[in-house]
């Protein structure tokens, strides 16, 4: 992915939650270097991941502790992260237009 936006909200986040930063760090890195085109491939590389409308996926963020949303544009290689939460926060949104 050329850009995802914002890895700040990923950083806030683990400042508040400092068990996910590596995660979080991990999941970055890994979005970054890579060459979505289709939710084949973020599968392909994330088998857990669950692939939602409106081109959202949902990562599931050490060991399904939290949820992370994240939408993309795979012809421009962007994703926006959309939501971080825990469980129970991740309960009370609609993933599909978070």
């Amino acid at each position: 992915m050329d850009r995802i936006i914002a890895k700040r909200t990923l950083r806030l986040f683990w400042e508040k939650h400092d068990d996910s930063e590596q995660y979080l760090k991990t999941w970055h890195e890994t979005a970054r270097i890579s060459n979505w085109n289709s939710p084949a491939d973020v599968k392909s590389t994330y088998a857990n991941a669950s692939i939602l409308k409106n081109s959202r996926v949902v990562f599931n963020i050490k060991g399904n502790s939290y949820r992370l949303i994240v939408k993309f544009n795979y012809q421009r290689q962007w994703a926006f992260i959309r939501f971080i939460g825990t469980h129970t926060e991740y309960d009370r949104i609609n993933a599909e237009t978070v």
